[in-house]
């Protein structure tokens, strides 16, 4: 087992496929023209089939693929039938894009779940948030996976001024399709003039459903992130990840692989260990984990509290979301 010092077993672990991405949404990418790694320094498929098989064996049993945008690799098939084979629960999360190009890779990997990124239920307004007309495509996919009986979960930051009004809208859209909507916390990375006051809380996001719907809350499980409820009448559920007004870091489990091959022990964390390298050079990687993970601050990386008006996000030493991998 990988374990830090806090005595938290991680078992989770979630890959980034690559920084690229065939949106643009703000909060994400700096940047309209980003800079992308270039490609022979993003892990190769078989480096990915080699780590993820290194954490396998030490007790890791679910991985998520993540981006930029996963899917927008080459050999993104070849990696998701590859790491299928592992014993793990496989899943991703990706903005839905190129879905149906995958429906049948996803099925013959044993996917069973997947999480989209969706923050609008408003084409115009899809278009104003990731720089491109793709919302119809989005929706369609989604009804797609839902068909083939894939769990559907929709990712949406919730921000003030942008999509709040939205809210209720989203839950509407769970009382006859079985999606399950996650509203997240706005959280700082940098380039994403992140401000406190565009943050939507737990709190607002509770009292803003509560003045149109009655909810009771899910049973969750021991390493949940997301705060779960459901309208009763409704098939489908929502949640609220709160990041930043009431952190879950006591009982974190997972581990983040960037797609240049660097793992950080927290999405917040400064620092970050270079696996690929190490696996390129023929060293043992197993040691690198373990002293990275042990090293693992108690919570948010150890850079800020979980005080909203306390936090600096300029004083924050973090990569952009999107290299991150989420």
């Amino acid at each position: 087992m990988i374990i830090d010092s806090y005595n938290r077993v991680h078992d989770y672990l979630r890959i980034s496929l690559t920084d690229n991405c065939n949106l643009r949404c703000f909060y994400c990418m700096p940047e309209e023209d980003y800079d992308f790694t270039p490609a022979s320094r993003l892990m190769q498929a078989d480096e990915i089939a080699t780590l993820a098989g290194i954490f396998t064996a030490n007790g890791v049993r679910k991985i998520r693929l993540t981006g930029g945008e996963p899917l927008v690799r080459k050999d993104a098939a070849k990696i998701i039938l590859s790491l299928s084979r592992l014993p793990v629960e496989l899943t991703m999360t990706t903005n839905g894009v190129r879905l149906h190009e995958f429906a049948d890779v996803l099925e013959e990997a044993g996917v069973r779940s997947l999480n989209i990124s969706l923050d609008t239920l408003q084409a115009e307004k899809f278009m104003l948030i990731t720089r491109r007309d793709l919302f119809h495509q989005v929706k369609s996919n989604i009804d797609l996976l839902i068909r083939k009986g894939i769990h559907v979960k929709i990712n949406v930051v919730a921000m003030k001024g942008l999509n709040d009004t939205e809210i209720n809208d989203f839950v509407a859209w769970t009382k006859h399709t079985p999606v399950h909507v996650r509203f997240i916390e706005f959280m700082p990375f940098s380039g994403n003039r992140w401000t406190s006051n565009k943050v939507m809380s737990l709190q607002e996001i509770l009292q803003n459903i509560s003045t149109a719907y009655d909810y009771l809350p899910l049973k969750g499980g021991a390493h949940d992130t997301a705060k779960g409820f459901i309208v009763p009448g409704h098939v489908g559920t929502f949640s609220v990840i709160s990041t930043m007004t009431s952190p879950f870091c006591d009982t974190c489990n997972r581990m983040r692989l960037t797609a240049d091959g660097k793992l950080k022990n927290c999405l917040f964390s400064n620092g970050e260990t270079d696996l690929l390298t190490a696996l390129r050079n023929g060293e043992d990687v197993l040691p690198l984990i373990n002293q990275s993970i042990f090293s693992k601050a108690k919570a948010l990386g150890g850079q800020f509290s979980g005080k909203l008006e306390e936090v600096e996000a300029a004083a924050i030493k973090n990569r952009s979301m999107i290299t991150i991998g989420g």
